[in-house]
């Protein structure tokens, strides 16, 4: 059996193709995920142990410790682990559309549209969870768009699309800034927190609500992985193969858009885990193009490693956002620092 050995699963009409290596770096992420939940679970002002903590979510354990493991802490690890795997699939379906590393949602400006879209129904509106969400929703789609609109020249270059973003998103970073400065105190200082990405407060009733959109997301996802690897070939490619070209590109920008912002809803912008993790999915199962399910697993290990490192290792709790803008801020440095050595 080699590394490229394939399974195929099928159950009447329907088959899934499953690379090995692929399938064993999935298995050894979730492992890893696992364990570092665990971990979190235990770790606190109130330490508990492991079997505590197993004994807690099968249901053995009642009082303090079910409390603080499954009413207290579990919310929050669960949030990690799901916007964590959202935003790793929505980083590797724009790297994928656009063939490109660098094309990550929140450096080509949707993360930012979609926090623009979210700051106004906090600020403006003072909406509901839901109406923040539609916020969000709303800011990423505008905002793809008029990138989409500006980009567009007799047909759609990767490179010129991320060049266009990286404007649009400062211009919207500007927007964020000055609606900040314009709120009372207590607004622009809550505002100011959940604009650095953070999972402090995060309630069952976000996980569920956040989690279902983005289970539909993740499955719409997935039902479109196959042409969206065709289209790494080039539309003329993927044309001959029988794909239809745009309705395909943009029913994945939809959903890379619509991931991006249910996780901004929610948690606020969480930068450059959609950037890192499909790179390193790619690295790990040792594939041609971007895949989806590995880049979901790294991006849950990231998301959650980094909030766990975010509450446990700094003197006091730092947002989440703070610390993946560190460890993806040297990132993006190796990377630029690669593709000149590359070029030269």
């Amino acid at each position: 059996m080699t590394a490229r050995s394939v399974l195929v699963l099928r159950r009447r009409r329907v088959a899934v193709r499953l690379e090995w290596r692929s399938l064993l770096v999935c298995t050894v992420l979730a492992i890893a995920v696992m364990s570092v939940a665990v971990l979190a679970l235990m770790t606190g002002s109130y330490q508990l142990g492991p079997d505590q903590v197993v004994s807690a979510l099968a249901g053995g354990e009642t009082g303090l410790v079910h409390t603080i493991v499954v009413e207290w802490r579990l919310p929050r690890v669960t949030a990690a682990v799901v916007f964590g795997a959202a935003l790793g699939v929505s980083g590797a379906v724009f790297q994928s559309l656009l063939r490109n590393p660098l094309a990550d949602p929140g450096i080509i400006g949707f993360s930012q549209g979609s926090f623009t879209g979210a700051l106004i129904v906090i600020l403006v509106v003072n909406g509901t969870y839901l109406q923040l969400v539609g916020g969000a929703l709303v800011g990423g789609m505008a905002t793809a768009v008029v990138v989409y609109l500006l980009a567009y020249r007799r047909g759609m270059q990767g490179f010129r699309l991320i060049v266009v973003g990286i404007g649009v998103s400062a211009m919207l970073e500007s927007i964020n800034t000055w609606l900040i400065l314009k709120a009372d105190l207590e607004e622009a200082m809550a505002a100011a927190v959940w604009g650095a990405g953070s999972l402090n407060g995060v309630s069952w009733g976000q996980v569920v609500v956040g989690g279902a959109c983005i289970a539909v997301l993740l499955l719409l996802a997935a039902s479109l992985s196959r042409p969206m690897r065709q289209l790494e070939l080039g539309d003329a490619a993927a044309a001959s193969h029988g794909v239809r070209v745009s309705p395909t590109r943009l029913g994945l920008i939809v959903v890379g858009v619509a991931l991006t912002a249910t996780v901004t809803a929610a948690s606020g912008p969480i930068a450059f885990i959609s950037l890192v993790a499909p790179q390193i999915a790619r690295r790990l199962a040792r594939t041609a193009g971007i895949t989806l399910a590995p880049a979901a697993f790294v991006g849950a290990l990231l998301c959650l490693t980094a909030d766990y490192l975010a509450q446990h290792v700094a003197p006091t709790p730092l947002p989440v956002g703070l610390i993946t803008v560190i460890l993806g801020g040297g990132y993006l440095g190796w990377l630029l620092f690669g593709e000149a050595r590359r070029r030269l």
